[in-house]
């Protein structure tokens, strides 16, 4: 096999290794959200147990794409692919550890719930982790696809995000303020919520990443 050839088969494993990551932190982020919206102690705590597979991924393919740099010597398009697996699984392993910051959320909401809690705080966190899920997946498929317009359409939901976050925080501080007896509740909703906007921003990282793979140019998308 030409080296050529042997650098495009390992380039070609190095994105499904990606791949695989990617919808193993989708997953992680809708069983978070799932399990703080309905109160699943059993599916909060897979979350949290399955980070190590994640974790182990995130350091085998960072293993690879250093060897890579290392023994192929890739120019251009190449090393840009390589760099931008890097940051690209940097992204998704901070997004599965803010996955399990919202399910252990979830555990202590789990215990410290009561028939008082305001279904418009759980339904924000509801609606801002749908918003959510769906860049984590249009900013995959876009890296897939090389897809650029693809990349900045996903990014300018991040506006969207931030502005049901900013409403949803708001609500819960008003209920605080209400409820002092759910106060400890909230507390745990409002973290889940923080959580969710940052992995929104690591999405937002990732379609930047994209357009530098597309492209070979930074561009700051939010």
């Amino acid at each position: 096999m030409s080296q050529r050839a042997s650098l495009e088969k390992e380039l070609a494993a190095l994105q499904r290794d990606i791949l695989r990551m990617g919808s193993m932190v989708e997953e992680a982020v809708f069983n978070a959200v799932q399990a703080l919206v309905t109160q699943d102690e059993v599916l909060a705590k897979q979350v949290i147990m399955n980070d190590d597979q994640v974790d182990m991924l995130c350091e085998e393919v960072e293993n690879r794409c250093v060897r890579l740099i290392a023994t192929q010597q890739p120019i251009a398009r190449d090393l840009r692919v390589i760099i931008t697996g890097i940051k690209i699984i940097i992204n998704l392993e901070r997004m599965a550890d803010h996955a399990v910051d919202i399910a252990r959320s979830a555990l202590n909401l789990i215990i410290c719930y009561s028939a008082t809690v305001a279904d418009v705080a759980v339904q924000g966190i509801s609606k801002i982790g749908g918003l959510v899920q769906q860049m984590v997946k249009e900013g995959l498929d876009a890296y897939v696809n090389d897809d650029v317009e693809r990349a900045r359409q996903m990014c300018n939901a991040d506006d969207e995000v931030d502005h049901l976050y900013n409403r949803t925080f708001k609500a819960i501080l008003d209920l605080m303020e209400k409820e002092p007896e759910n106060i400890r509740c909230y507390v745990f909703l409002l973290l889940a919520a923080l959580r969710l906007e940052r992995v929104a921003d690591r999405a937002t990282n990732i379609g930047e990443d994209v357009v530098y793979l597309v492209t070979g140019e930074w561009e700051e998308l939010n």
